[in-house]
């Protein structure tokens, strides 16, 4: 498959970009973000064009994007506001509640992968790891030292992914509470320095 990365999101692409996150993310992030009408609507309302590098076919149609985070954004981020436009007040209170749950800090000299999602057709062809060679470019470029990110446990196949990539595990935690919310009990804290 020939692939192109760019830097960003047309605005043709910001569904498609949010099916592809919601697709990679939603089974960890359904029980509170659902049901999926909505959590569509929040992903495409808060995605940030300028914290993200989109692959695409020959034919132009986006494959797959991985996102970033920096101190100055997020590729879907949002505020409690957001929440409230698209869950209404009581469901932005919870839901807020959980997803602090997962908010992490972030030091000055690193860029932190806020999501990669690769549509299921182009799986296997690169593309994954064309846009992590794309992103390390980019934050080097910036002046990052490192680039991390948080793969969960039992996905085997992107932990995989990011070790051929160069990513070396920093960090291993398990927590009854992100069991309890989102379903997975072990989460793995990965960096390559840059």
């Amino acid at each position: 498959m020939s692939i192109w990365v760019g830097h960003g999101l047309r605005p043709e692409h910001r569904a498609p970009a949010a099916q592809l996150y919601w697709q990679a993310f939603g089974g960890k992030l359904g029980r509170v973000m659902g049901p999926e009408a909505k959590a569509l609507r929040f992903i495409e309302r808060v995605m940030s064009d300028r914290h993200v590098i989109s692959a695409f076919d020959s034919t132009g149609q986006l494959v797959g994007v991985i996102g970033f985070r920096t101190h100055g954004g997020s590729f879907v981020g949002g505020d409690r506001s957001d929440l409230v436009a698209v869950y209404g007040r009581f469901g932005a209170v919870w839901r807020n509640a959980c997803l602090a749950v997962l908010a992490t800090d972030q030091e000055a000299s690193v860029m932190i992968v806020d999501g990669l999602a690769v549509s299921s057709a182009a799986r296997g062809a690169g593309v994954g790891a064309a846009l992590i060679e794309a992103l390390c470019i980019e934050a080097r470029a910036r002046g990052f030292r490192e680039l991390r990110l948080d793969v969960v446990g039992e996905n085997l196949r992107a932990r995989a992914l990011y070790e051929r990539m160069g990513f070396q595990v920093q960090n291993r935690s398990t927590s009854r509470l992100t069991a309890l919310i989102f379903g997975f009990h072990t989460a793995f804290v990965m960096a390559r320095v840059l």
